[in-house]
């Protein structure tokens, strides 16, 4: 029984380390033998030069392949700017091709500039290039409305509009609306066929997507998912570069939202009434192309038509989202964890609205969690403590019974029950606060509340891993990752204060445990080790009470 505990022991261990892999470290894609990286980006991307045509269910006039286009003026960009962010449009296909958010730095420096959503070139396409399946090219000349928009609190919303020739009488008309309190953008797209001929077709709008950002990650990225995502039929869909490399791969069904979200934002197109039938995307990790597409519809001659988007281009706050609604709160996924992760995050918010540091607020969280389960850790405590005084009776027993198991069993068993002691008393706690730390873990590496947060001293970012830089640079680490190395001495002073029943070798391998995790949380974000660190103090504050009573109580049957 006593080899049982410690290997249920490790195991547990071992469920935390292979839960770590299973819920936080991406799949890295795969890749065929001899195919590289860059091969895979091209190999059959969604052109912007050559519109994928659309399947007709009736017969339409034919319509004769657009000439390549030819551009008689430099296309014009606009810029336009708000509280909460500058956006450039260019006339060049009506696309986007600078988004900076004012609120959120790239990095945490004090002089970072705001953070870049567009990372990709002229040469691999912009955002937001439409066209109305094969009628029209996306690379069309728009002509602005304005050559600038500049909003600021409490001004009316303001439009852009951009109006193009598309060639054979069909003209195009989008109408972006911007408005200074919010990342939601409306877009409004107008079709009207002046070419004396039915026509059919499907809206098909795109996305190109470089690295979120223009390639600057966080640590929580490498833990997270990253990449194209759609809310359709009531379910969250993350689809991993893997997936889609060697083939396109289409999802239908009722959109909701569609886009591409790193750790901490979220690029999302949103079809109102019902405008989305179907999302596709392809391309690789590094630059993923993906198209949202509408049902085909037959225009008559003369005849206009009109699909309305929302454009959200901002940080995945859950408070914020849920005000936005079109379910695009649903892009924080907390997995399985998600009915413990929510209020967790509110804890955190509400401790941070009274101490106005997210640092702290993670310690009253770790706090307050612990004494939640403050009764049940100090049952099992104290049933380890109790397994450890029936060791010498134990190896009476061993002894005694070596040569019948069967005896031997049933001894320490009545062993157990004369003397009120759980052999699982010490494990079951443990296993009970498995879910709480996985969720919190969850909420602290997904919420871009601790993105650049600072706490104290050299901790300027919660997010970020932590290091104390000395001057000079440390292999492999830059600086000197303090907080991480307190948290693995915490956690073997805990091993060592810790009652254990294991033989010798047992208790070395348990031993080994801080020095493992102490490896495995050099690069998360310092908000989880300093969640780790004090939840293992408070852990050792139980023991040291147990002991005492313990000591006592031992002290009071003597006198």
């Amino acid at each position: 029984m006593d080899n049982k505990r410690a290997f249920l022991a490790v195991a547990i261990s071992f469920v935390i380390l292979l839960g770590y892999q299973y819920f936080f470290m991406p799949t890295p894609p795969a890749e065929q033998p001899g195919e590289t990286k860059q091969s895979a980006e091209v190999k059959a991307p969604l052109s912007q030069n050559q519109p994928k045509a659309v399947a007709v269910t009736e017969k339409v006039a034919e319509k004769p392949a657009l000439p390549p286009v030819v551009y008689d003026r430099e296309p014009k960009k606009v810029t336009v700017d708000t509280s909460l962010y500058t956006a450039v449009f260019s006339e060049d296909g009506g696309t986007l091709t600078s988004f900076l958010l004012k609120k959120h730095s790239q990095t945490s420096d004090k002089n970072s500039p705001g953070m870049q959503f567009i990372a990709t070139s002229a040469e691999q396409g912009y955002p937001l290039a439409f066209s109305w399946g094969s009628v029209t090219s996306p690379r069309i000349l728009y002509t602005a409305s304005a050559s600038s928009i500049k909003l600021a609190e409490g001004d009316k919303p303001a439009t852009l509009t951009l109006t193009a020739d598309a060639g054979n009488g069909v003209t195009v008309q989008r109408a972006y609306t911007f408005r200074d309190d919010t990342y939601l953008i409306d877009l409004d797209i107008k079709v009207t066929n002046g070419s004396g001929a039915p026509l059919q077709g499907a809206p098909m709008l795109d996305q190109v997507d470089s690295s979120l950002g223009g390639g600057v990650s966080s640590s929580a990225d490498r833990f997270l998912f990253t990449g194209p995502s759609a809310y359709i039929n009531d379910e969250l869909h993350e689809i991993k570069p893997d997936e889609f490399e060697q083939a396109p791969v289409t999802l239908n069904g009722n959109i909701d939202w569609a886009g591409y979200e790193s750790s901490y934002f979220l690029c999302a197109l949103v079809p109102e009434d019902g405008d989305g039938q179907s999302y596709t995307m392809q391309g690789s990790e590094d630059l993923v192309r993906t198209q949202l597409a509408g049902a085909v519809i037959t225009l008559q001659s003369g005849a206009s038509q009109n699909w309305q988007y929302k454009l959200y281009y901002g940080p995945k706050k859950v408070s914020l989202l849920r005000d936005i609604g079109y379910n695009l709160e649903k892009s924080m996924n907390y997995g399985w964890f998600t009915i413990i992760a929510k209020p967790m995050l509110w804890l955190l918010n509400f401790f941070y609205s009274v101490v106005h540091n997210y640092g702290v607020a993670i310690i009253l969280v770790t706090v307050l969690i612990k004494a939640l389960f403050w009764p049940i850790t100090y049952k099992g405590l104290k049933s380890m403590k109790n397994m450890q005084k029936l060791q010498p009776k134990m190896a009476k027993l061993k002894e005694k019974y070596k040569d019948d198991p069967q005896a031997m069993n049933r001894e320490v068993m009545n062993l157990y029950k004369t003397y009120k002691v759980n052999p699982l008393g010490g494990c079951l706690p443990m296993v009970i606060q498995i879910p709480f730390f996985f969720a919190l873990y969850r909420v602290l590496l997904a919420s871009i509340e601790l993105r650049h947060a600072p706490f104290m001293l050299w901790i300027t970012d919660l997010a970020a891993p932590d290091r104390l830089y000395l001057g000079f640079d440390l292999p492999w680490l830059g600086g000197l990752p303090v907080l991480t190395l307190l948290m693995g001495a915490s956690m073997w002073l805990q091993q060592k204060m810790t009652p254990t029943t294991a033989d010798p070798m047992q208790a070395k391998v348990m031993m080994a445990l801080p020095i493992v995790f102490t490896f495995m949380f050099l690069n998360f974000p310092s908000g989880l080790v300093l969640y780790w660190l004090i939840n293992n103090l408070l852990s050792i504050l139980q023991q040291v009470v147990i002991n005492r009573e313990s000591k006592s109580h031992v002290l009071e049957k003597k006198a």
